[in-house]
């Protein structure tokens, strides 16, 4: 018998560089387990080269992306997502569209390294420490028992894992 496949959508307002990157990272690590999808609110319409060049780094592939709306995912006829993560602290307070199966939802905010500014090293590195932040999460969250946790502690747990190091969550830095 085989497990079941989760959908999971990393959703970011540009959809051009963090929400990629967890796309690509989920993709490759949760492979048989897990299928990653990313959108964003107010797609930029190409993927920042600088998340390429960091998936590429790590040994991720680097095809396939595209910047799309989340609208996409709320169209008849889209997988149903299981799990949506925002990455960015604009998405989560956006008001999003009507997910179909009630998914669940966490946020993981990581600052944008697409604002970055400085050499390209500098540039570079910020894309580097968010993807290492966001594998972080991604490897605390491949380690869940999703089939033996219930609803209210699975939440929990997605909040934890959204306030790990690098986090950009603003109820998380005031407490």
């Amino acid at each position: 018998m085989s497990e079941r496949i989760y959908n999971v959508l990393f959703l970011c307002t540009g959809n051009s560089a963090r929400s990629i990157l967890a796309e690509a990272i989920l993709n490759k690590e949760g492979r048989g387990r897990f299928r990653a999808f990313s959108a964003g609110s107010q797609p930029k319409g190409e993927v920042n080269p600088h998340a390429l060049k960091e998936l590429a780094v790590l040994g991720y592939p680097t095809e396939g992306f595209s910047s799309k709306s989340w609208d996409v995912f709320a169209e008849p006829g889209a997988p149903e997502m299981d799990f949506i993560f925002t990455v960015c602290d604009s998405a989560a307070g956006e008001a999003c569209p009507v997910w179909i199966g009630h998914p669940v939802t966490a946020h993981w905010g990581v600052e944008d390294p697409a604002s970055a500014v400085g050499t390209e090293a500098e540039v570079q590195r910020a894309f580097a420490q968010a993807a290492r932040y966001l594998k972080n999460r991604i490897t605390a969250f491949l380690a869940l028992p999703l089939q033996s946790i219930d609803r209210m502690a699975l939440e929990a747990k997605l909040r934890q894992i959204g306030s790990m190091e690098g986090s950009t969550n603003l109820e998380e830095k005031a407490s």
